[in-house]
């Protein structure tokens, strides 16, 4: 969530940027006076990890899972890209590129740095170009997604500025996957899941969210947000096991997807009226215009969540905290959400505990009374399961280099003994030679 463009929104404050790690066990913060990550193991509590005021309005920050590897871009440089350690207060690298950065991507593998009208595929073991996808349609918004699986390593951005076309590259074999029709309308949101075989998508009207298989384009899942107003799509975000997708917008409202394929059943010769007229109306389905007929096999929400305030910008994540599932909600109005969410049953999900991204803390009464929660909040009780998923290390670092093409950078030092494990937060990262 970057908030960098939108000065205006209501209670932000410092607040610039707000990001989940990739298996979102932390949050990332950005604001006018440095960083902060905050783990997200607990519901009472949202514990700093770390906070920086060495670099100030950071309108970027991402880390790498739980190491200590960070992505930086501040507003008084946004076109130049910094990779630190944060535990030691190093700089590791630097980049300069052609054009503001818009978005920063990583995982084990890659590291992807979004323009407007181009796309920097780096090797993240020692920041090399590897390759540069060039006059790409505009995007404004850096719309792109990585997924973070080490086999199936995709990256998938808008294909084009008019319409809903998905672009899929393999940035390991560096080459383009698949082109998906995901919409009519351009594309506003995107999201893998955590295995890099689906998709989700939504357009910038809103009411439709789409999930495809990857690499082959197949269309998975069709679920509607809703048919009243078109509406704009903030985030998608799959749970870990990619069971669910969760959906948020500029409403109130939060829906929750369940990825199930239900068992057809053979069929049964009706025996009432009402049962007749039912497999009548079915049956009239194929006659009818292809937009009538998706909406009749468009799946709906399986639970929802009535956040307490329309129309700020903000960011979802689907996590398991303290064996539950939780749907967390970071905000423009400052604010982190935790929500409880039944798996079984789903329905409107419970608001738990509701923090500062500040890391300051509030009473309940105050936070409840706050005039900027403008809509009702809303409890239930629930029974929950939990979900859990495994990475696998990556390999030592290598030389760095500078490029052409672009992107301008320092050199790493080879040094095995201080090679950063990309999935281990107590293992450092190499060392930098600066050439600034």
């Amino acid at each position: 969530m970057n908030l960098a463009s939108q000065s205006g929104e209501a209670g932000a404050g410092q607040l610039l940027f707000a990001n989940f790690n990739q298996d979102n066990t932390s949050l990332a913060v950005g604001s006018k006076s440095g960083y902060k990550f905050f783990s997200l193991s607990s519901v009472d509590k949202l514990e700093q990890i770390y906070e920086c005021t060495d670099t100030e309005d950071v309108c970027i920050v991402e880390r790498l899972f739980s190491s200590s590897l960070v992505a930086i871009v501040s507003l008084k440089a946004p076109r130049k890209l910094k990779v630190c350690h944060f535990k030691k207060g190093t700089e590791i690298c630097n980049y300069s590129y052609s054009n503001t950065i818009l978005a920063v991507k990583l995982n084990r593998q890659r590291l992807i740095v979004c323009l407007e009208e181009s796309l920097y595929i780096h090797n993240i073991r020692d920041m090399k170009v590897l390759h540069t996808i060039r006059e790409t349609p505009p995007n404004p918004a850096g719309l792109c997604a990585l997924s973070i699986n080490n086999d199936n390593c995709y990256l998938a951005y808008p294909g084009s500025a008019t319409i809903g076309e998905v672009q899929v590259f393999d940035t390991i074999n560096l080459r383009a996957a698949n082109m998906i029709p995901a919409h009519d309308s351009p594309l506003a949101a995107l999201a893998f899941d955590a295995s890099g075989t689906k998709l989700a998508t939504a357009s910038e009207k809103g009411t439709v969210i789409r999930v495809f298989s990857i690499p082959e384009g197949q269309k998975l899942f069709e679920f509607r947000r809703g048919v009243k107003r078109c509406v704009s799509i903030c985030s998608l975000a799959f749970s870990m096991d990619g069971m669910f997708l969760s959906a948020s917008s500029n409403t109130e409202t939060v829906h929750i997807f369940k990825l199930e394929t239900v068992k057809e059943k053979p069929p049964e010769e009706p025996t009432t009226w009402t049962g007749y007229f039912g497999k009548v109306l079915m049956a009239s389905t194929s006659y009818l215009p292809s937009q009538v007929t998706e909406m009749f096999n468009q799946g709906r929400a399986f639970a929802t969540v009535r956040l307490p305030f329309c129309g700020h910008k903000n960011i979802c994540s689907l996590a398991t905290i303290q064996k539950i599932p939780r749907l967390l909600v970071g905000a423009a109005d400052g604010y982190l959400y935790m929500y409880n969410l039944d798996p079984q049953e789903g329905g409107e999900c419970a608001l738990m505990k509701q923090h500062r991204l500040d890391g300051s803390l509030e009473t309940t009464n105050e936070i409840l009374d706050s005039a900027s929660h403008d809509c009702p909040l809303v409890t239930q009780t629930y029974g929950a399961a939990a979900a859990k998923g495994t990475y696998v290390p990556s390999s030592p670092t290598r030389l760095g280099y500078t490029d052409d093409l672009g992107a301008v950078g320092g050199a790493c030092l080879e040094d095995e003994a201080s090679a950063l494990r990309l999935d281990e937060d107590s293992e450092h990262p190499p060392m930098i030679l600066r050439t600034d």
